[in-house]
């Protein structure tokens, strides 16, 4: 049997952090050589009866020779993985290749026999679920395509394991064994099931750390003053639930208390769990800190201590040993260099931050990698929340800082679910998994709205994020995560925009929109931005700056109840002279109407007019009435009770549901706002009929493989010549015109009458290449004379035939040119883009893009998203080109880039689309060995 190049070498690359079903984390490595003794005191602590159904017989302890085979692995044909938590063994899995014949194999095979064993102290936390993603990946890696296990009937847990994983599988008994088969080729099925559990366990490592049972500021300082001092009183003077220690080593004998909370020197000193321990220590003291908080059984850590990635090099290496330290012991961080958490929960009521005040309680989720934006999105909420409790108000806020382990991805798992979070707002400086951010936006999307603004969109990412980078352009990303589901925004004013809107109205059923108010001017301002945005107004209605409570309450009744209204905007401005409208009956009246039809959003533009923004954030305390129909309050008249409590006593006397109104002091911000929520309504509409992945049946995977596989062997990368290039795409029925090379007049006479006129003179120099608008295409040439006349033209105006590398070409029909593209980025996986050729679409980016594999649905969308599609359906009554067949061709490349990964980039340009199907006249494939890990691997934490 030859030997592997790498059969004996440390294969570092499967070493991974895991997060298991509890929330906690545990690191999975390959065994060595070294690890004899790991060995032993874990097999010692694993019970008599895990032991009977590791071996199937009474095995009390491992011998020498047990000990040597359990630790010395070729990394090949024999592999052992251990799951360890402190450096210690918690479980391990291995698997020993077999031959035909069912023995340990002689000769290299693709099926191999896996078994594992768990500490019964860590059953449960799906620790034998994670080792078989990744020892599964480990064995596709080294050309394993299928796994049998042999199992007793009574180790039903273990059975559980490999019946759950979601592979295609084959069950037997025979003598009184069950055997279990199953093949490690991912379907969509064990995808699921993998994604679903990394859900619930990264859903679970936020939980415990936003809703802690107890909490331990460490590093509170002895005076006033100072990060941890600050911490510490913050979630005091929040009301926190839960249990609440101050940890400072430098604390006097004898002192038990600091600002009336039980103070420790050490957080071992501590009698009982912490949950969560708040770091505010110099960063050359927070390696200390992390050893007696894993020693502790701490489950969290918020870092706000600064000096890390965000200070340099040296900081950067102090960042990633933090991170490796803390993960030794299973525990997870936020920071360094954080901001703090906030959950306003009654149950929890936890403020661990740098913040002074806690936000109002509701229904929004708040992630800020910048402290200083989270300070300023929190404000901007509670000033725009106007007194509201329960809607416009936070859930949990999240800031990250350096964002070294605990991400936005992270949190997205967690308010998936989360029953107290509606809307969820991200200010984001970096995004580490673009792929993975992308699948979680796209599921949280579907369930509620997910606005995100993105900082650093033109440049790089602040010095103390470790992400990898992309080579797409900041406009690409964010066609992909438009693409997701998200709301894309440029500010965090139009976030809080957005967000407000989103959180007090439900989504607009449509673009139609009805416009009513007190100022003609203003009517006329906001109808206009409803057409930059897309909209679809009607003409607006005035209501003259004579207009009562009632006169706003009838029209908005009048247009909610139009069944061609989608949403209504209505204008106010102060009234000048006598009978002006009072800010509380107008907001009493608005909204009184607004709740009478509750499925249509009501957006207020106000200019400057008093309480009228507060007025309709303060829910009324009683049901809304509508206005009589006397004239409305002056200036002078008595304001009704209610209406004169404080907003805060306002919404605490509001009945639940109150229907709130968003106030927005321009039109073009509500209008913006508005057409967001049409946007994303409309995505919400189209994700429940996603489409599908059509199955071509002249499609020959298998054939595309081998040719891959046989072309990768000459090496590590390589750009395809044209008959290879045309080799492969044939394969995926794509085909390519030929182009014949002329390097001489003779040759292209030649190749013209072995192709048939009429032919195309093209020259392919990489300065000429696409570019007719420079004269190195001649077309219809209709027989030999024109062809070498126009052979001569070339040559005279552009150099020698092999500076310009002239190709002679059958003429396709006419039609409208097009090029396709698709593109494995190392950060946001493969992509499909399209757009029309030409110096005109490049200048313009008038590009479209999708993520790969895509549907027949997103195919079609593609087509119709650039600016200079109406080109292809007949504009200004030219034939309409063959979108069908160009739907079709976006698919096929669609496919070969999902079905092989090696193929990281693909090019057609032109295409020619014509009436009546397309013709594809130049072709670029490059093909590369794929990463050994993918998103679609195992579970990992982001390596540091």
């Amino acid at each position: 049997m030859q030997t592997s190049p790498d059969r004996h070498e440390y294969p570092a690359h499967w070493e991974a952090d895991v997060v298991l079903r509890d929330g906690g984390t545990a690191r999975i490595r390959p065994i060595t050589v070294d690890d004899a003794d790991r060995l032993v005191s874990f097999y010692e602590q694993v019970s008599d009866e895990s032991k009977y159904y590791r071996f199937f017989a009474p095995y009390p302890r491992l011998s020498a020779k047990d000990v040597h085979r359990f630790t010395h692995h070729d990394f090949v044909d024999r592999v052992g993985l251990a799951a360890t938590v402190g450096g210690e063994f918690i479980a391990t899995v291995r698997y020993d290749r077999i031959g035909a014949d069912g023995t340990p194999a002689s000769a290299p095979a693709d099926e191999a026999e896996v078994a594992f064993l768990v500490q019964d102290a860590h059953q449960g936390r799906g620790v034998a679920s994670a080792l078989l993603e990744h020892i599964g990946a480990v064995a596709r890696e080294r050309g394993i395509r299928r796994f049998a296990a042999e199992v007793l009937p009574a180790n039903t847990k273990m059975i559980k394991v490999f019946t759950d994983a979601g592979y295609t599988q084959k069950r037997s008994f025979e003598d009184g064994v069950v055997r279990l088969e199953f093949d490690l080729e991912p379907t969509d099925r064990s995808l699921a099931v993998q994604y679903a559990r990394e859900h619930r366990a990264e859903a679970r490592s936020v939980q415990r750390l936003l809703a802690p049972g107890s909490v331990a500021v460490i590093g509170a300082g002895r005076t006033p003053g100072g990060v941890g001092r600050s911490v510490l009183g913050n979630i005091r003077d929040a009301g926190y639930r839960g249990r609440l220690y101050a940890v400072n080593r430098a604390l006097p004998d004898g002192q038990k208390e600091l600002d009336g909370v039980p103070a420790h020197r050490s957080v071992r000193d501590i009698d009982g769990p912490v949950d969560l321990a708040v770091v505010a220590v110099p960063a050359e003291h927070v390696t200390e800190v992390v050893t007696e908080c894993g020693e502790h059984g701490v489950q969290g850590l918020v870092v706000v201590s600064a000096g890390y990635a965000e200070s340099g090099p040296e900081g950067r290496e102090r960042q990633r040993a933090l991170v490796r330290h803390a993960r030794t012991y299973g525990m997870r961080i936020i920071g360094p260099n954080a901001f703090g958490i906030i959950n306003t929960s009654p149950r929890v009521r936890l403020n661990a931050s740098l913040a002074p005040e806690v936000p109002r309680p509701g229904r929004i989720g708040l992630f800020a990698q910048s402290g200083a934006i989270g300070i300023a999105l929190l404000s901007r909420l509670h000033r725009r929340g106007g007194g509201v409790t329960g809607v416009t108000g936070v859930s949990t806020f999240v800031s990250s800082g350096n964002r070294a382990d605990v991400s936005g991805n992270d949190v997205l798992q967690y308010w998936y679910e989360d029953p107290d979070t509606d809307v969820v707002l991200m200010y984001l400086e970096s995004i580490g998994n673009p792929r993975k951010f992308t699948r979680l936006a796209r599921r949280t999307a579907a369930a509620k709205p997910l606005v995100v603004v993105q900082g650093a969109r033109h440049g790089a990412a602040p010095q103390g994020h470790a992400v990898r980078a992309t080579r797409l352009p900041h406009a690409t990303v964010s066609a992909l995560l438009r693409q997701a589901g998200v709301i894309r925004v440029d500010t965090i004013t139009e976030l809080v925009d957005a967000g407000l809107l989103l959180a007090r109205q439900p989504l607009p059923a449509g673009p139609r929109v009805a416009i009513l108010g007190n100022s003609e001017s203003l009517g006329l301002l906001t109808y206009d931005a409803c057409l930059a945005e897309g909209l679809r107004p009607h003409p607006p209605q005035d209501l003259t700056t004579a207009a009562s409570a009632a006169d706003f309450h009838t029209a908005l009744s009048r247009a909610l109840a139009d069944d061609r209204c989608d949403a209504v905007v209505v204008t106010a401005i102060p009234a000048v002279g006598e009978g002006p409208v009072g800010d509380a009956a107008l907001a009493q009246a608005l909204r009184s109407a607004s709740a009478a039809a509750p499925s249509k959003p009501v957006l207020v533009v106000h200019v400057e007019l008093g309480g009228l923004a507060e007025a309709l954030s303060a829910a009324a305390s009683t049901a809304p009435q509508p206005p009589s129909d006397k004239p409305s309050q002056n200036a002078a008249s008595p304001t009704p009770a209610a209406e004169q409590l404080p907003a805060a006593e306002a919404a605490a006397e509001a009945p639940e549901g109150a229907h709130l109104i968003p106030a927005y002091p321009a039109a073009e911000r509500a209008v913006r706002a508005l057409g967001q929520a049409v946007a994303y309504a409309q995505w919400r509409r189209d994700a429940a009929e996603p489409g599908k992945v059509p199955e071509y049946e002249d499609i020959n995977e298998k054939g595309a493989a081998a040719l891959i596989d046989g072309l990768l062997a000459r090496g590590q990368g390589l750009t395809l010549g044209t008959d290879e290039t045309c080799d492969l795409l044939g394969h995926y029925g794509v085909q390519v015109h030929r182009a014949l090379p002329a390097p001489t007049p003779d040759a292209a006479a030649e190749a013209a009458r072995d192709l048939g006129y009429p032919v195309a003179l093209k020259a392919t120099a990489p300065h000429l290449r696409h570019r007719a608008d420079l004269g190195g295409v001649r077309l219809d040439l209709a027989d030999e004379e024109q062809l070498r006349r126009s052979y001569a033209e070339l040559t005279e105006l552009f150099g020698a035939p092999e500076e310009l590398r002239p190709v002679v070409q059958r003429m396709a029909p006419r039609g409208v040119d097009v090029v396709v593209r698709a593109v494995i980025d190392p950060a946001a996986g493969a992509v499909l883009s399209f757009g029309l050729a030409g110096a005109a679409s490049q200048l313009l980016g008038d590009t479209a893009h999708r993520l790969i594999p895509v549907t027949d649905r997103e195919a079609t969308s593609l087509v119709r998203s650039i600016r200079t599609a109406p080109l292809l359906f007949g504009w200004r009554g030219s034939a309409p080109a063959d979108t069908r067949a160009l739907e079709e061709l976006l698919l096929r490349v669609s496919r070969l880039v999902d079905d092989h990964p090696e193929v990281v980039a693909v090019t057609l340009e032109p295409v020619v689309v014509a009436s009546h199907g397309l013709s594809v006249l130049g072709a670029s494939v490059r093909l590369a060995h794929p990463p050994a890990r993918d998103d679609l691997g195992p579970r990992t934490l982001p390596a540091y």
